[in-house]
């Protein structure tokens, strides 16, 4: 699959995207393929950096960089430091919560509208 791609996606049940990328101790890895089919590959730990408002910027760049071989995450809320430490490492978050298929649906339609325009 050539153009294919991994995104994360931050779930407490694995059914909908429903959790904050600094809480999410789990994300569900899917793989978007040449055809937009969407196949989930694995489930991926992470330590939870949000504690009552402080966050620990090294645990929250390690996590981030637990997702280098993703293209996108998706998320229910992100936080602007999270945000800007993911895109510096080419990796794009987007809050869509809802069902996961569904999220995942409405990022490729939007990606494929911004390509029109570039």
């Amino acid at each position: 699959m050539a153009n294919s791609y991994k995104i994360g996606v931050a779930s407490l049940d694995g059914m909908y995207v429903n959790c904050h990328f600094g809480r999410a101790n789990k994300f569900y890895i899917y793989e978007v393929g040449d055809g937009d089919e969407i196949d989930f590959v694995e489930l991926r730990h992470v330590v939870p950096v949000c504690a009552g408002g402080n966050h620990d910027t090294n645990l929250l760049e390690t996590n981030v960089k637990r997702f280098l071989d993703c293209k996108y995450l998706i998320v229910a809320r992100v936080g602007d430091g999270a945000m800007s430490i993911a895109n510096n490492l080419g990796i794009e978050i987007h809050e869509i919560p809802g069902d996961i298929y569904d999220s995942i649906e409405q990022l490729i339609k939007y990606k494929k509208v911004q390509e029109l325009f570039n």
